[in-house]
């Protein structure tokens, strides 16, 4: 079986049509969003609309989940926030629709998966600690193991650092996505992941990159009231100090 987890979209409509294309020309059986559909891109209503109709599979975000504790608690859900990431919190919000801010409430925030041959697989944003949490690819051993706790999964499926990577740590698949909407490593291509089950042998994984148009992007945030210095991020694939 073969497999496209994709995490932390940003509200990239582009992107996550072009990567959706990339995966089904690699021959994916199935399409998992581990998370952050929404945030800094300019078409947040597009992409849940999106995900929907397709029906791939997701889970909530860490982004996610501050537009909803938003959209429940006001702005008050905002104290602590720099000024620049507030208005493109309030902005993201304001720009989806009821209908999908139900869907985004609904999300599950983990996956608990069998694949045909049996391998458990367990979707996350972050980590199983928290979705805020991290795993990045200098992880070792004890530490993944501390962050898996009681979940005994074959193949570890995250987001949320925009830093991908596929690598066997103790035993266990570990599967981070990167951002298949927002890359920050330097590289404007942004990435999901491909893994493949097969009976009577180990899984694998592998980071695919792929090119979409990018103009598209940026010409809708100049359209926005969007910090315009978004624009470099998605042209350079750096995140810029000035949202810290």
């Amino acid at each position: 079986m073969l497999i496209a987890f994709m995490s932390d979209i940003h509200g990239n409509l582009p992107s996550l049509e072009a990567a959706v294309t990339d995966a089904e020309s690699h021959g994916a059986e199935q399409i998992i969003v581990a998370g952050d559909i929404t945030g800094y891109g300019p078409f947040p209503n597009d992409v849940c609309s999106f995900l929907k109709k397709k029906c791939i599979s997701a889970i909530m975000g860490n982004y996610d989940q501050k537009v909803i504790e938003v959209m429940k608690q006001g702005m008050d859900a905002t104290d602590g926030m720099k000024k620049k990431k507030q208005e493109i919190l309030i902005w993201t919000l304001k720009h989806i629709s009821e209908q999908n801010r139900r869907y985004l409430s609904g999300l599950p925030q983990h996956l608990d998966m069998k694949t045909t041959g049996g391998e458990k697989i367990l979707v996350v944003h972050g980590s199983p600690v928290s979705m805020d949490d991290t795993i990045y690819p200098s992880i070792t051993k004890r530490g993944l193991k501390e962050k898996i706790g009681d979940a005994h999964p074959e193949i570890l499926v995250c987001g949320h650092t925009h830093i991908p990577f596929v690598k066997y740590i103790g035993g266990i698949l570990m599967v981070n996505c990167g951002s298949t909407g927002y890359p920050v490593d330097g590289d404007t291509r942004p990435s999901y992941a491909l893994v493949q089950t097969k009976s009577n042998a180990a899984p694998s994984g592998r980071i695919i990159r792929f090119d979409y148009d990018i103009g598209r992007t940026i010409r809708a945030i100049e359209k926005t009231s969007l910090p315009k210095n978004l624009r470099k991020d998605f042209s350079t694939g750096v995140k810029r100090r000035f949202l810290q």
